[in-house]
């Protein structure tokens, strides 16, 4: 059976290179929304923090119909942290669309989602996007993309990709990068339709169905999304939930509802067929990867392989004088829950119980990855600390091997020295180096403990103009050690609130981290030592009033505004005996021991 009437895509693209924009475009020509609706940018990004941050962090179903054919699009995340979605979203589709910025070109994601999607042999529509860029250079970029190909052995007919040039913002496409008379996306919906195969299966035969993402319900529970490989699944169904890996084994289970994905919504169907994206509920235990198999037939789906974590984070109940004042959820077993939770959803995490049930242990793909869950869990009410992220080593044949960066740096001319010689320090390898106009595009391969606490540096060596990406590449030997922050912390000596004289007198031994009254408590981090060595300050320290006139003198004193820290740049300042404590309304940094005795005999026992 071939379904002319679908096709299955999946948009893919480096991060911000412009995929939730086209898809809203798609879905506005696509007759997804009344004429007069008011329809909101990136729609596709539901989430409060992919709205405010403007990337996408989980892959999205919608559909748009163009002359009667219903084509299934998955909008897909850009950001390395969360290839995880990407890997296994391609299972999906049939087709993906190539997307990238017609200045910026491939970079490291576009060669991970590219070389996965060619790995399932899927054909591939290459859209130069931006297209009304003033620096755009797609002539270039089209050469790039082709090279890009060859080097990830694409087959004769990949390296015959259709190319379109659009620019998804103004809602248009043309097969020239010149045509000044593109009014609208029909090039590109003609190419999906007459390009991509339709899919095509036995529908006669018995179910096979495989589950590559899950969403949940408070109400329903777990739904269970993905195509129908073969057969047809019918409301009300018996089924069974198989495992490809015999991890568990096989459930009986219904079908209780099933939806189609239509525009933004979805709408109840009571049959499905072969190639049919769809989300069933009812399914208690469904976990990505699984197949729903008929009763008599059980014979699961291989599923593809997620790549390994490469760092991990401790995250612990929180223990500080304040804890339980600012949070919802507080205790062990709820952050126990809440972690387990997020397993369901998310394939890419990993969470270890260790011999303390305060602390779990949680790997992810990146430092992006895991403060994305940190936010999260933070903005749901919970509160605990995190510590530093650690990089997961492995052993290959007797060898300490570590996790490695295939970073991309796009710099001006003349931050290109202070680049490289923090490149150096960090045991970057440069791999290309390339000039475009007054710019520098350059390639590293870095160990990726090397990119901890660099992105905020680099900001300011290239004072706000450099563009830095990366991408995981390999495992290699252990490159040696790699220095850290190399400077001390301010730490707080007492309990009690932060005053103006208390700030004034210590400011001068660093950068400040707080303001006047703010509570603090003793071990917390006020600031930054301009010094290598740890300094314990009181910035509680209020002023004796001996005289009457010496009352106002506080409004004289002149603060220098304190450091603001995202929870990004937190979680890559903190040394090793440092924690992050985040609630619903603050987030504090801390040294594990809040006493400062036993801090220093901890030291002085280290030293012998």
């Amino acid at each position: 059976m071939i379904r002319n009437n679908l096709r299955n895509v999946a948009i893919i693209a480096h991060v911000d290179h412009g995929k939730t924009t086209l898809v809203n475009e798609l879905l506005k020509q696509g007759g997804a929304f009344r004429e007069n609706q008011v329809v909101a940018d990136r729609v596709m990004d539901s989430n409060d923090l992919e709205r405010e941050r403007g990337i996408t962090i989980l892959a999205k179903n919608t559909a748009v119909t163009y002359n009667d054919v219903k084509i299934n699009i998955v909008d897909t995340p850009g950001h390395a942290d969360f290839g995880g979605e990407v890997e296994r979203i391609l299972k999906m589709v049939d087709g993906v669309i190539l997307l990238v910025d017609s200045y910026e070109g491939p970079m490291p994601q576009t060669r991970f989602v590219l070389q996965h999607a060619l790995e399932l042999n899927h054909k591939v529509i290459i859209v130069v996007n931006k297209i009304d860029r003033p620096d755009a250079r797609p002539d270039d970029v089209v050469n790039e993309v082709l090279e890009l190909l060859l080097d990830l052995n694409a087959t004769d007919e990949q390296l015959d990709s259709p190319v379109l040039f659009a620019s998804a913002r103004a809602g248009t496409a043309s097969l020239s990068p010149y045509d000044e008379n593109a009014t609208d996306l029909k090039p590109l919906f003609d190419c999906i339709v007459n390009y991509f195969d339709p899919p095509q299966g036995e529908d006669e035969q018995p179910l096979q169905m495989l589950v590559s993402a899950i969403d949940y319900n408070d109400y329903v529970g777990r739904i269970a999304i993905g195509r129908i490989e073969r057969g047809t699944m019918k409301q009300g169904q018996d089924i069974i939930l198989a495992d490809y890996h015999q991890s568990r084994p096989n459930a009986k289970a219904k079908v209780v509802t099933m939806y189609q994905f239509d525009g933004l919504g979805r709408s109840p169907i009571e049959t499905a067929t072969v190639g049919d994206i769809v989300a069933v509920s009812g399914i208690e235990n469904v976990n990505i990867g699984d197949t729903l198999c008929a009763v008599d037939t059980v014979e699961p789906l291989p599923f593809v392989k997620i790549s390994e974590p490469t760092m991990e984070m401790t995250f612990l109940v929180n223990n500080s004088p304040f804890a339980g004042k600012e949070g919802k959820f507080v205790t062990s077993r709820n952050l126990r829950e809440r972690l387990f939770k997020e397993l369901l959803k998310d394939v890419s995490l990993r969470v270890e119980e260790t011999e303390t049930t305060e602390a779990f242990n949680v790997s992810g793909r990146g430092e992006m990855h895991l403060s994305i869950l940190i936010e999260n869990m933070r903005r749901e009410g919970y509160e605990f600390q995190v510590s530093t992220p650690r990089v997961l080593y492995k052993e290959i044949d007797g060898k300490k091997c570590e996790p490695m960066e295939r970073l991309v740096v796009d710099v001006p001319e003349e931050s290109m020295g202070a680049v490289m010689e923090k490149m150096g320090v960090r045991k970057g390898e440069m791999q290309s180096m390339t000039s475009v106009g007054n710019r520098i595009k350059l390639e590293f391969i870095i160990p990726t403990r090397g990119l901890f606490g660099y992105r905020s540096e680099f900001l300011t060596d290239t004072k706000g103009e450099g563009i830095l990406t990366s991408v995981f590449d390999s495992y290699q030997p252990y490159k040696g050690d790699i220095p850290r922050r190399n400077t001390g912390s301010l730490i707080a000596h007492e309990t009690g609130e932060s005053t103006t004289y208390g700030i004034f007198n210590i400011q001068n031994l660093g950068v400040m981290f707080v303001d006047p009254a703010q509570p603090i408590y003793a071990g917390m981090l006020v600031g930054e030592a301009s010094k290598s060595d740890d300094i314990v300050v009181n910035v509680c320290k209020k002023k004796h009033m001996t005289a009457i006139r010496s009352a106002g003198k506080d409004e004289a004193l002149r603060l220098v505004p304190p450091r603001r820290m995202s929870l990004e740049q937190a979680l890559e300042y903190i040394a090793d005996d440092e924690l992050v404590e985040v609630t619903p309304v603050s987030m504090r940094l801390r040294k594990k021991i809040l006493d400062h005795g036993m801090r220093m005999r901890i030291q002085f026992q280290g030293k012998k």
